[in-house]
């Protein structure tokens, strides 16, 4: 076999231009883009926030995890209100605003579903029928102001009916999948990141009925879930360092080597003005990543305070992310603007 000289150094050529423009293109979204971060720290030291929820009248809720409270920053002002939980050792973990604006939340470690009303603090609890143990982890209300959760270590999917008050559990398919982050797709179905395997859940609201979505790598491990308009659902593959994205009408998947390389650590991931955020959690030093799904192009910001794994981000009503800083005991709100082309 014979190789001509002259079509190597051609498609070296072509290879290094086509390199220099996806430099080029990566600088110029990157210039484009300004982060800034600011920091509170919660009141007292180890409380773990977990999770963070930005709620339409400008506040940062979170759940302090092991300090078994539920916190609100008032970012106007700074200042910090912490709800303690009559339940010993809840372990809250995933919160969520309901249309009215009370605040439910998991209690991991206490097996139950909590309702907060933030105009007086009070808090009622949901437990499963017959005492069922169950570790709640992420909730999301459906469109039709149902509460769904995950159940990770029990490998099940919670229903919560707030008219009704009843938990309703489905097991998942897949033994030791570990249900974990969820969302609610552009189809109004739920979607669940599974964890302990390679693969995606669809739940229909409606009929209850689940079917899975296995991811082309065996080792792929999505953790947490977003969803966009177009229908497209995307993830984090904690365990290979990379950003997914799952075509549900096909079943078609896309993936991305995040910036900071196979051990990288993917986590927390949100969606906003149609690009995908998410926090690289592998080393002390966390980063948060925007990828612009139209280019395709990723930007990189270290998290001033460290982040400590950044468990789970949202986007704020009106704008920015709210973050919670886990291992460092602060939240953090993320106010991003673009500049002008050409500066």
């Amino acid at each position: 076999m014979t190789f001509d000289r002259s079509c190597l150094r051609e498609a070296a050529a072509t290879l290094l231009v086509a390199a220099i423009l996806s430099l080029v293109g990566h600088q110029r979204s990157f210039a484009e883009s300004r982060v800034e971060f600011q920091e509170w720290a919660t009141p007292a030291k180890g409380e773990h926030p977990h999770d963070p929820l930005a709620t339409a009248d400008g506040a940062i809720w979170y759940t302090g995890q092991r300090a078994n409270l539920i916190g609100r920053v008032d970012v106007a002002t700074g200042k910090i209100k912490e709800v303690p939980l009559r339940e010993a050792n809840s372990g809250p973990h995933g919160l969520v605003a309901d249309r009215d604006g009370a605040i439910w939340f998991t209690a991991q470690s206490g097996g139950y579903i909590g309702r907060l009303d933030p105009r007086t603090g009070e808090v009622r609890t949901y437990f499963p029928k017959d005492a069922q143990k169950i570790d709640p982890h992420t909730p999301i209300f459906d469109r039709s102001g149902v509460l769904w959760f995950t159940a990770q270590s029990a490998n099940m999917i919670g229903r919560l009916d707030p008219a009704k008050g009843e938990i309703e559990l489905m097991r998942s398919p897949t033994r030791d999948s570990a249900p974990y982050g969820v969302v609610v797709g552009a189809d109004g179905a739920l979607y669940v990141a599974e964890f302990g395997a390679n693969k995606i859940a669809r739940i229909d609201p409606a009929t209850r009925r689940i079917e899975e979505f296995g991811l082309p790598n065996e080792d792929a491990r999505p953790r947490r879930i977003a969803a966009t308009p177009d229908g497209f659902l995307w993830y984090t593959d904690f365990t290979r360092g990379r950003l997914g994205r799952l075509n549900p009408k096909t079943g078609e998947v896309v993936d991305w080597p995040s910036p900071g390389g196979a051990q990288s650590g993917p986590y927390a991931i949100a969606v906003l003005d149609g690009d995908i955020w998410y926090a690289e959690t592998g080393s002390e030093q966390n980063m948060l990543v925007r990828f612009d799904p139209k280019t395709p192009s990723f930007e990189s910001w270290p998290i001033p305070g460290g982040g400590g794994v950044v468990r789970n981000m949202m986007a704020r009503p009106g704008g920015g992310l709210a973050l919670a800083l886990s291992g460092v005991d602060k939240i953090a709100l993320v106010t991003i603007s673009r500049a002008a082309p050409g500066h």
